[in-house]
C-alpha cells in the first residue's frame, strides 16, 4: 500500500470538485484502507467489499459537490456513503438470494468449522467484552483500529488528536488490555488446572 500522502482536506476537496486525478488518487490512497474496513465489516465478503469500494469511490467522485463541510469532515461523509451503499447491497433481493445458494463445498466446510470449532472469531474468545472493560477513549481506538481497520493515521485526521497522542494512546490501552488477559489467564488456570 502506498504512504499516505498528507494534504489539507480544504485542499482535497478543491482538487476533487475541480475532477483533478491527482486528487482522487490522494483520496484513494489515504481512505480506501479503512472504507473497506467498514464495507467489509458489513456485508462480510472481501468480493462484494472491492465491488462496494469502487462503487464508494465512483459515487464520491460523482457527488463531490455534494459535500458540505459544515456538517462532518470528508471522511465522515465518504463514511456515511460506504456504510450506506453496504447496507443497501446487504437488504437487496439478489444479495439475499446469492448468501442463500451457498455451495456445497463452502456448507461442508461451515459445518467442520462450527463442529470442530476450527474457526474462532474474535466474539468467540470474548475480547470484545474485554475491550469493552477499558476506558471509553482507549475502547473508542481499539473499536476503531482493530475491529474497525482504521489506520492511528485516520483516527489522528478524524478525531482531531495528534498522531503521536493516538499512539499512545493506543500503546495504554494494549498495556491495559494485556494486563485484563493476564488476570482472565490466571483465573482460568487456578480454575482448570
Amino acid at each position: 500500500m502506498a504512504r499516505r500522502i498528507s494534504i489539507a482536506e480544504e485542499d482535497l476537496v478543491t482538487l476533487l470538485r475541480n475532477k483533478d486525478q491527482k486528487g482522487f488518487n490522494i483520496l484513494y490512497n489515504n481512505y480506501s484502507g479503512a472504507l473497506f474496513g467498514v464495507i467489509n465489516k458489513i456485508v462480510q465478503s472481501d468480493d462484494d467489499a472491492s465491488d462496494l469500494l469502487q462503487d464508494t469511490f465512483l459515487k464520491i467522485w460523482r457527488n463531490i459537490d455534494n459535500y458540505d463541510s459544515s456538517k462532518g469532515s470528508i471522511f465522515t461523509w465518504m463514511m456515511n456513503i460506504a456504510r450506506n451503499l453496504s447496507i443497501d447491497k446487504v437488504r437487496s433481493a439478489d444479495y439475499r438470494d446469492s448468501s442463500q445458494n451457498v455451495s456445497m463445498e463452502d456448507s461442508v466446510i461451515f459445518q467442520v468449522d462450527s463442529e470442530y470449532q476450527t474457526n474462532l472469531s474474535i466474539d468467540a474468545i470474548g475480547l470484545r467484552k474485554i475491550v469493552d472493560g477499558l476506558r471509553p477513549e482507549y475502547k473508542q481506538l481499539i473499536d476503531l483500529v482493530y475491529f474497525q481497520g482504521y489506520t492511528q493515521a485516520e483516527v489522528s485526521d478524524e478525531f482531531g488528536i495528534p498522531l503521536g497522542t493516538v499512539k499512545t494512546r493506543i500503546k495504554a490501552a494494549i498495556g491495559n488490555l494485556r494486563n485484563l488477559l493476564g488476570v482472565l489467564w490466571l483465573v482460568l488456570s487456578y480454575l482448570f488446572l
